[in-house]
């Protein structure tokens, strides 16, 4: 029951897996306020409640609902939705608010209904927090309301830290020997209870042990609160399980960051009983903390939600293999009921990146084609013809800047590809000055054929793999793009003529044939699924951290 619809040329694309099941990359908590709420009740304020609505294969769905506040038009709900979050995919959701009138379930009563809105997952973690109106049916502002959404990672893996503990003068346990110690750490959880993060192992017959170094995440750690209590225990391991207790410390995350600059960190090993009964006792040994070690492991979201935004552009293939536009055979042709090829695969791919480029301005670039004034062959032009800006107003000023120049060139050739390749590593190596993660490139290549300078194209790729940028191709049209599959370094690496491999794969290849009857959103999910990981491999590999680092501690990559 939809109560309003906004207008979006966004085709509906399935939340279903297409092909077989993936793994979700990560989960996504969303956590709503309202404020000026339209106030429906004649004698108290409205009591509202969000409901969040996901299309799926068109149709929409309550996925869940925050409680009801009652006599509130500005609702902070405590309420946290989590939603499995994937970039390859456009995730519609929508939010409707509605004034709840005792406890039976939500009627849908124009009259209950505050407003709505609807958005993608993707503009959410771009934003980390989104702030929109609400809207009433047909598209009319609900008064001043507002929404207002926050986006956090629930991070599945914040990195990990390697542990390096001795201790020095424990407390003999055994009668002709000397005791054989191990020691435990338990994490204290918020309810109190204790649990088991690592237990070393046994060292023979010594009261000065030093066990060996162990990692550990530090979700398993301190579930990544610094302050959260560890219990820390020494035993004398005995043969049949009875072992001697020691003696115990308690430790937090952040004492343990004290270390540094030579100085270690040491705790008093108590036990507790000797503590009461020994008037001078002092400890039962003391345990050391010699060395940390940081290995921070950073994911996509770390760097979206920290302000990396992503840059698009397409490169379209103006060969006369492509036949002439006018022509309805040729994939050129504009048919005004049916995108081209061209046009769907641009649109389906162009549709997930804008929700990650605040300014949603395209690069839109041609290759292939004599283009005026004087009509010579040009293998990197911009489409809309101005070479001092090459980009477009979202993806429909693409799609209008192409349709716009087919008129104006003439198809030619050979299909080379490596200028442009070339030209968007160089603009992307000239922004890695800067060292941070703001900024990574996409680029959208589509062809007819195989690329004719394929040596060129090989060493452009090796070059474009050091920079923060990454390629997919989609094969147009019916040619044989057997050769094109080496330049997708999945069976292979890829390497340049002289030999030299990539650094990193960084090249999708996929022909649009493979897609013809399944949805746009299948070709979409196809070639963007890699590119998480690639964002990834490629700040972890120059250890950049996100720009707003917004987790524990001031860590660093893999140090």
């Amino acid at each position: 029951s939809s109560h309003y619809s906004e207008l979006s040329a966004a085709p509906t694309i399935s939340w279903a897996a297409l092909g077989g099941p993936v793994a979700c990359v990560s989960k996504v908590e969303l956590r709503v306020a309202c404020k000026a709420l339209l106030d429906r009740d004649t004698l108290n304020k409205s009591d509202p409640c969000v409901i969040l609505m996901v299309q799926n294969q068109g149709q929409w769905t309550e996925l869940d609902r925050t409680e009801v506040i009652k006599s509130n038009l500005h609702p902070v709900f405590a309420k946290v939705f989590t939603l499995d979050y994937y970039f390859e995919e456009v995730q519609k959701l929508r939010f409707e608010v509605y004034d709840i009138h005792g406890t039976h379930s939500i009627g849908t009563r124009d009259d209950d209904f505050l407003g709505g809105v609807e958005c993608t997952l993707g503009q959410i973690v771009a934003q980390k927090k989104m702030v929109k109106p609400l809207f009433l049916k047909y598209a009319k502002y609900a008064g001043k309301s507002t929404i207002t959404v926050n986006a956090e990672e629930i991070s599945g893996n914040n990195g990990y830290v390697e542990l390096f503990f001795c201790a020095k003068k424990l407390d003999d346990k055994d009668l002709f020997s000397k005791s054989d110690p191990f020691l435990e750490i338990y994490r204290i959880n918020d309810d109190g209870t204790e649990q088991l993060v690592h237990r070393t192992e046994v060292i023979k017959n010594n009261l000065n042990p030093v066990w060996e170094p162990f990692k550990v995440s530090l979700i398993s750690l301190c579930s990544c609160d610094e302050d959260r209590k560890l219990k820390c225990l020494v035993w004398d391991s005995d043969s049949r399980g009875k072992h001697d207790f020691i003696g115990e410390f308690y430790a937090t995350f952040r004492e343990m960051q004290k270390i540094g600059g030579g100085s270690k960190v040491t705790w008093d090993c108590i036990n507790p009983k000797y503590k009461l009964k020994k008037k001078n006792y002092k400890n039962s040994g003391v345990v050391i903390l010699s060395d940390l070690k940081l290995h921070r492991v950073y994911s996509f979201l770390d760097y979206i939600m920290g302000g990396c935004q992503i840059h698009f552009t397409v490169a379209i293939d103006f060969t006369a293999s492509n036949g002439d536009p006018r022509n309805s055979c040729s994939l050129h042709y504009i048919n005004p009921y049916q995108p081209n090829e061209y046009l769907k695969a641009l649109i389906a791919v162009g549709e997930i990146c804008q929700d990650y480029d605040s300014d949603k301005r395209f690069s839109a670039l041609g290759f292939g084609a004599r283009i005026p004034p004087n009509y010579e062959v040009s293998h990197d032009f911009a489409i809309n013809f101005n070479p001092e800006d090459d980009e477009c107003e979202e993806i429909q000023g693409v799609v209008e800047a192409y349709q716009n120049c087919l008129p104006k060139i003439q198809l030619y050739g050979p299909t080379n590809v490596s200028p442009i390749i070339s030209r968007i590593a160089k603009l992307s190596a000239g922004e890695e000055t800067i060292k941070d993660a703001s900024r990574y490139h996409i680029l959208l290549i589509l062809t007819d054929g195989v690329v004719t300078d394929m040596a060129d194209t090989r060493e452009a790729i090796v070059r474009a793999s050091y920079q923060p940028l990454s390629i997919i191709i989609v094969g147009v049209g019916n040619a044989d793009f057997t050769d094109m599959q080496i330049l997708d370094g999945d069976d292979g690496v890829l390497r340049s003529p002289k030999g030299e491999p990539v650094l990193r794969d960084i090249v999708q290849f996929v022909p649009f044939r493979d897609f013809k009857t399944a949805s746009p959103a299948a070709l979409a999910k196809c070639v963007l699924a890699e590119v998480p990981n690639q964002v990834v491999e490629y700040y972890s590999h120059k250890a950049i951290c996100p720009i707003n680092e917004h987790v524990i501690g001031e860590l660093k990559p893999g140090v």
